[in-house]
């Protein structure tokens, strides 16, 4: 008899996605141009598959996905199942190159971050950006390089302002109509 896993109020408990944040990096611009997520999907499971072996392919197998790419900034994020995520992050040092359309790219993920939503990770990655803008800014040896850089962080940090706005507005509108019914 096959049973479920159950929680504390006697439910059936969900079984929990996790997410990890990486950062495709290559000293190759092309490497990131040319990222498509069925093959990074196929290359994280083969080397899953190649250091964990085969016990290690099917648990990370089961609600694996690649979940965003960002062909641009090489920004990627993937989930799979909570109790196998370590499986997954500990198989990404062992990704040392990109293969697609008979090219071969070196390059290495590089986890920024791991989380339990979607949201968590998209609030790591905006404080992520804002951080590598303003090291960008330091290094500026241009004045009109530090002032594009500066209305690029300026925009960014009045765009995330009037999301917050939304939101706010966004939970007064679902309250109020609670209240009416």
């Amino acid at each position: 008899e096959r049973r479920h896993p159950v929680c504390a109020s006697g439910r059936l408990a969900r079984r929990q996605p996790w997410y990890l944040l990486c950062e495709v990096v290559s000293d190759d611009p092309r490497c990131r141009l040319s990222l498509e997520d069925r093959v990074l999907g196929s290359l994280v499971r083969d080397t899953i598959a190649r250091v964990h072996g085969t016990f290690g392919a099917a648990a990370s197998s089961i609600g694996f996905a690649v979940r965003y790419l960002n062909a641009y900034t090489g920004i990627v994020l993937l989930r799979c199942r909570k109790e196998f995520y370590q499986l997954v992050w500990s198989a990404l040092p062992f990704i040392t190159y990109l293969e697609n359309k008979g090219h071969r790219y070196p390059c290495f993920l590089n986890t920024l971050h791991v989380g339990g939503t979607i949201r968590t990770c998209q609030k790591f990655l905006i404080q992520y950006n804002r951080r590598q803008l303003l090291i960008l800014l330091q290094h500026c040896t241009d004045e009109g390089e530090r002032e594009v850089i500066q209305k690029s962080v300026t925009r960014s940090c009045l765009l995330e302002e009037e999301s917050g706005e939304e939101e706010l507005s966004d939970g007064g509108g679902e309250e109020a109509a609670d209240a009416m019914e």
